[in-house]
């Protein structure tokens, strides 16, 4: 009998719990779910025999030591900044973890300690980073085994709506965390092509942008990640002239946004004072130089020749020139977009989400040059097996499921970059119809 505990049973924690569930007799698995919510972990774990639900309080030192103790495994699905304490206590116990967050310094740390009681922190194991990375690395180590040198790396991935439920001008509804979309690509984004380092300030990212073509599904806005040159040594190709990871989003979408940044309305580091006694035209005068003109007549001449039409008719869709009032007090503008968006953007009762990722390889082998489009299109069930959820969730289920059957090798804090990795988790994920369709150009 092997023991696992999630902690967290938000909207990514879905198909994760169900996949666990779903093998647990096979296995001969026991799962323990918690979090905050007494009924969202009910409603996931849906009276399974195998499944035993808790109140769980990961700030709760001793409730958090006792849990990990009886697991074999601990999944932890919190917020990226609750992680360490998490892991800190895996380790002093013995017991092995997984997550989907990007490896932070204080984590990188445990390494050592990790290795040295063998237990495996694995992390960046959901979709990306996760799913970009085993199938990224598939590519690359596919490429190199034959001999070819890889000049040009490029990589999209995009949590989008489907086409079938696609019908607000922006082209987009919250799939995922949105004040994680309000606050994307705030820093400047690096990266490297043709052997230049190129750096995109925050304040151009959205009107410097790629068009990217993704077979049978169309074309897509791409805009720089913030730090792509840190993944050249991951990806073991620290000569490569040219690597750059982005986001997608619909044609569209990265010209009306670019408004909102220039304004400043993703703006989260101050308080607007007494928030909660302006409407959302006033608001927007605020941000606007004075004068005569209407609102609206003011911010097209702000904005000039990087505002459209097209621009214009999504903001008006927002009613970001009506006279409705925040309700938010002393909120932050990119809280109070934020509020506002979640109204607008929010998925219907029967609308699906779509994931769309692609690496584009520019290779040489042999003295001739190739080129090789690596693209996943997904699609979610419904409002609770989203695409979003089962990217997320099912890396993270598979790859636990390998390390609680001793079919992972390495310890310590590990990612999925090998094969004994994203091999077999590639090949599980097929059957989900997460698969990757792979064409020379």
């Amino acid at each position: 009998m092997k023991n696992i505990l999630v902690i967290g049973a938000g909207r990514s924690a879905s198909s994760l719990i169900k996949y666990l569930l779903d093998n647990s007799f096979k296995e001969n698995w026991v799962l323990t779910v918690g979090d905050v919510s007494i009924d969202l972990v009910k409603q996931k774990t849906n009276n399974h025999p195998n499944a035993r639900a808790i109140v769980f309080d990961v700030n709760n030192q001793t409730q958090r030591e006792e849990e990990i103790k009886k697991a074999d495994i601990v999944i932890s699905m919190l917020p990226p900044a609750m992680h360490i304490g998490v892991a800190k206590d895996c380790v002093k116990y013995k017991k092995h973890m997984a997550t989907a967050s990007y490896v932070t310094k204080e984590m990188a740390e445990l390494d050592k300690a990790a290795k040295e009681v063998g237990v495996i922190l694995m992390n960046e194991i959901g979709l990306d980073p996760g799913i970009d990375h085993a199938s990224a690395m598939k590519v690359i180590d596919d490429i190199h085994e034959l001999g070819g040198e890889i000049r040009s790396f490029k990589s999209y991935c995009g949590g989008l709506v489907a086409p079938e439920s696609n019908d607000n001008p922006w082209n987009y509804k919250f799939t995922w965390n949105p004040r994680n979309v309000v606050l994307a690509g705030q820093g400047t984004a690096k990266f490297i092509e043709n052997g230049k380092y190129k750096y995109i300030p925050y304040n151009r990212l959205f009107s410097q942008i790629e068009k990217i073509n993704v077979d049978k599904i169309g074309v897509f806005d791409g805009y720089a990640n913030r730090d792509s040159l840190s993944y050249r040594k991951l990806y073991n190709l620290e000569n490569i002239p040219t690597m750059l990871r982005g986001t997608l989003r619909n044609v569209g979408y990265c010209s009306a946004w670019n408004v909102f940044v220039r304004l400043g309305f993703t703006d989260d580091s101050y308080a607007i004072e007494s928030s909660d006694k302006l409407s959302y035209r006033e608001l927007l005068e605020a941000f606007l130089p004075e004068g005569k003109l209407s609102v609206k007549d003011k911010l097209i001449a702000f904005m000039g020749n990087e505002m459209s039409a097209d621009d214009l008719s999504k903001l008006e869709w927002l009613d970001v020139f009506e006279d409705r009032k925040i309700t938010l007090a002393n909120a932050s503008p990119a809280q109070i977009l934020q509020y506002l968006l979640e109204e607008k953007w929010k998925l219907k009762e029967h609308d699906k989400d779509m994931i769309v990722m692609q690496h584009q390889f520019e290779y040489e082998k042999g003295g001739k040059q190739y080129k090789l489009n690596s693209s996943l299109v997904a699609k979610g069930e419904d409002q609770t097996y989203t695409a979003m959820a089962k990217t997320v969730g099912l890396p993270l289920a598979i790859v636990s499921k390998l390390i609680l059957q001793n079919k992972i090798t390495s310890k310590g804090v590990t990612l999925p970059t090998t094969k004994e990795i994203y091999e077999p988790l590639l090949e599980e994920l097929k059957s989900f119809d997460i698969r990757f369709e792979e064409r020379e150009l």
